[in-house]
């Protein structure tokens, strides 16, 4: 096995962007600073760069990103035809970065993660590890209900023996070997933050303190928040369905029980039967049997779209820098990943 360690590694940062005009050109100035001191320093290659993924924006998400890359040579950008999710996003990033990257490192636009680990994570890249995990110190700044659900879907998660990294989002690095594996899971299911852990190799965590969003908006409220939870759990796990298995039988014993209970009953004269028992068992047993069919119908529906194998993203338009001195490039694509 080679070793991925490489002198001044050609480093892209991957950024999917939603609606992020009010946020992107302070991103941009960021990162622009960041790469050039690294640069300076010799930890990255100047071939290094910034690839910005407008995810189906409906502000100036994509006019940004194409004027800043007419003007500062480490802005690259794809635009997908339409909105196709944050992970959808991010794995278009990622699998154009590859092809010309030695490591790539995924971040949100918000400035939330802490960008001045980005140095951590190369030098953390050049002592050998392939994925650079990066962890937030405490959730001291997060309400307490989002910092109660947080943990505790890390948590339902572990439990349903899926790995996850406690307390990690998408803030990673990723060397081109382990990205070369990533792109062969074809799942249209995607959850990354289980997938990674998946392809080994070695690893290591980096912590940080998250920040208050620069501007903008969260793209993830508590509706997508609990929808990314839960496809997270049965993208990777079929605990749930065993669960409803072993509810099943136990409610099979229960009324093994009841009907025990109701023979002794008869013997002893006590026949007198009680409609409010009798209602609260239909409407439970009912529940606990429409709770069974929905949760087999999601693993349906998943395996429905599994099959069909349709694109997980449609890149519309990409813009290419091909060298510091060369003039830049627009170009149309039609391509289905």
């Amino acid at each position: 096995m080679t070793s991925n360690i490489v002198n001044n590694p050609v480093l892209s940062l991957v950024i999917p962007c939603y609606n992020e005009e009010a946020v992107l050109p302070e991103t941009i100035k960021r990162l622009t600073i960041i790469i050039n001191d690294l640069i300076d320093e010799h930890k990255i290659s100047a071939h290094s760069k910034m690839l910005l993924v407008d995810d189906g924006s409906r502000d100036r998400t994509w006019e940004i990103i194409e004027s800043h890359n007419e003007t500062n040579k480490y802005v690259h950008g794809l635009k997908l035809a339409k909105n196709a999710g944050h992970q959808n996003a991010l794995l278009a990033g990622l699998n154009h970065a590859k092809e010309y990257s030695d490591c790539v490192i995924s971040v949100d636009a918000d400035l939330q993660d802490d960008l001045n680990v980005l140095e951590e994570f190369i030098s953390k890249f050049n002592e050998g590890y392939d994925v650079v995990y990066g962890v937030r110190k405490s959730r001291a700044t997060d309400t307490f209900f989002k910092r109660s659900t947080a943990q505790g879907f890390y948590r339902l998660m572990n439990t349903m023996g899926v790995k996850v990294i406690y307390n990690h989002a998408d803030y990673r690095l990723m060397s081109k070997r382990v990205l070369d594996h990533l792109s062969e899971f074809k799942e249209v299911n995607l959850f990354l933050r289980g997938l990674v852990p998946l392809i080994g190799y070695k690893s290591t965590e980096v912590y940080y303190d998250r920040n208050e969003r620069f501007a903008g908006e969260s793209k993830y409220p508590l509706k997508k928040m609990l929808a990314f939870a839960f496809d997270g759990i049965t993208s990777f796990s079929v605990t749930p369905i065993r669960l409803i298995s072993a509810v099943g039988f136990l409610m099979f014993a229960f009324s093994l029980l009841i009907a025990v209970y109701i023979v002794i009953n008869k013997f002893m004269g006590n026949t007198t039967s009680g409609w409010s028992s009798l209602m609260i068992s239909i409407w439970f047993i009912g529940g606990i049997q429409l709770v069974a069919l929905g949760l087999i119908g999601e693993y349906i529906g998943k395996i429905y779209k599994e099959v069909k194998a349709r694109p997980k993203y449609i890149i519309e338009k990409s813009t290419v820098k091909l060298g510091e001195n060369k003039e830049t490039q627009h170009r149309e694509l039609v391509g289905t990943y």
